[in-house]
């Protein structure tokens, strides 16, 4: 089974939820691990990885060079640049490979042909490794500047199918990206389950409605925890929406300020303060997953 955990808003705990749950987990089933933030993945560091036990990096990214030599200091390409990528350095033009899209504009508008090619690029590196607590984890990081975060996040999950069938593991649980972007739509993509993460505020409400939008194009069986419950008590509107589209609440979890110490110790928050109230939340919660899913 394939379960994704989103949110629609950074910043509501959705990652310490889930590497929370992935914990407490993690003896009932044999399951591997994805993080699909490849802008800012930060799951193996709450699960404590040191290094990688594998690397495959992604290309597909296309990046404008110049040739210097056949140059003729026309300007055109620079002129017409819809990104203002080209610049004018020492009497050269020249491309900044961070903001390049390549849309080849440059290259079409050039007077000498050949003199503009379009490059594959690295777009990024997707990596696995063996958690210490023995289920594998996969992550990647998107190159600053590239594109293709969508592939990478496909790949990652590509690559977890293939450990799950030598592996014959029970359960992928994928940690979204923040939003709704290409990263979420792959994340959401092929799921079987998503269990949307949410605080009790009007951005967090506006912001899960959005991504259950994406969980309802792909047809897929939604449910709702409700974290950091208790900072708006008189806030119905989590509620409300869940009662009104027919989401089951899996469960609520009191805010806790022990949660950035267990992030500062690399380790899950439930491992680290077993005895708290959301850590008894968040059991509770994993017991209502197995008993569902």
């Amino acid at each position: 089974m394939q379960i994704v955990i989103a949110s629609g808003k950074g910043g509501v705990g959705k990652s310490t939820v889930a590497a929370s749950l992935i914990y407490l987990l993690k003896d009932k089933y044999r399951l591997i691990a994805v993080d699909a933030d490849a802008d800012a993945p930060n799951l193996h560091l709450l699960f404590g990885v040191k290094k990688w036990e594998e690397e495959k990096e992604l290309t597909g990214a296309k990046v404008a060079r110049i040739n210097q030599d056949t140059c003729i200091r026309c300007g055109i390409c620079y002129e017409r640049c819809p990104y203002e990528s080209i610049k004018l350095v020492d009497g050269k033009y020249v491309v900044n490979e961070l903001t390049c899209e390549g849309c080849g504009v440059c290259k079409l508008v050039c007077p000498v042909r050949g003199t503009i090619i379009l490059e594959e690029a690295r777009s990024g590196v997707i990596r696995k490794t063996t958690t210490r607590y023995g289920f594998p984890l996969i992550s990647a990081q998107l190159d600053v500047g590239r594109p293709n975060s969508g592939k990478l996040v496909t790949e990652e999950k590509e690559w977890a199918k293939k450990i799950m069938q030598e592996q014959e593991l029970d359960h992928m649980i994928v940690d979204s990206a923040a939003g709704i972007g290409c990263q979420v739509i792959a994340s959401v993509g092929g799921a079987d389950v998503a269990i949307l993460v949410a605080e009790p505020t009007p951005a967090s409400l506006s912001d899960v409605k959005r991504v259950y939008k994406v969980v309802q194009h792909f047809r897929e069986p939604a449910y709702l925890i409700i974290n950091k419950a208790d900072i708006n008590p008189s806030f119905e509107g989590l509620y409300e929406f869940a009662e009104q589209e027919g989401i089951p609440i899996l469960g609520e979890i009191p805010y806790d300020r022990a949660i950035p110490y267990s992030m500062a110790m690399l380790k899950p928050f439930v491992e680290a303060f077993p005895e708290s109230k959301a850590s008894k939340a968040l059991k509770e919660i994993a017991k209502a997953v197995e008993m569902r899913f």
